[in-house]
């Protein structure tokens, strides 16, 4: 059950990652009016990442991942064209302590042509 998916543009990759406002209805603390919200993430190969989802405090919200987006984006090579998803967790007995399974693709071109993605663990 995928919360978004997206391909990586300059932005996400240089300063800050970009998400759909509906993401934010998936972070509970954002309905008691907080600006700013930490969060959990696991990545393939089991690393917890911590993440901070923020909004603007007038106006349209524009949701962005700043705290620790750089350091898992230099962790993986993320480049330009590389996509990423961020699942939800079904919240069942023995479930883990994170929300959210983050799952990192790299581009794969043949030719100059965009041919699929390829897991990064």
């Amino acid at each position: 059950m995928a919360r978004f998916s997206k391909v990586l543009r300059k932005t996400d990759i240089k300063k800050r990652l970009s998400v759909p406002t509906g993401f934010l209805s998936s972070l509970s603390s954002f309905n008691g009016g907080a600006h700013a919200v930490d969060f959990q993430a696991v990545d393939g190969s089991g690393r917890v990442w911590t993440f901070r989802c923020s909004i603007r405090k007038k106006g349209h919200p524009k949701p962005v991942i700043s705290k620790g987006w750089l350091a898992f984006v230099a962790s993986k090579s993320l480049k330009v064209g590389d996509k990423v998803q961020f699942l939800k967790e079904k919240n069942e007995a023995g479930a883990k302590t994170h929300a959210y399974e983050m799952r990192a693709e790299k581009e794969i071109k043949i030719f100059g042509a965009v041919f699929g993605y390829a897991p990064i663990i």
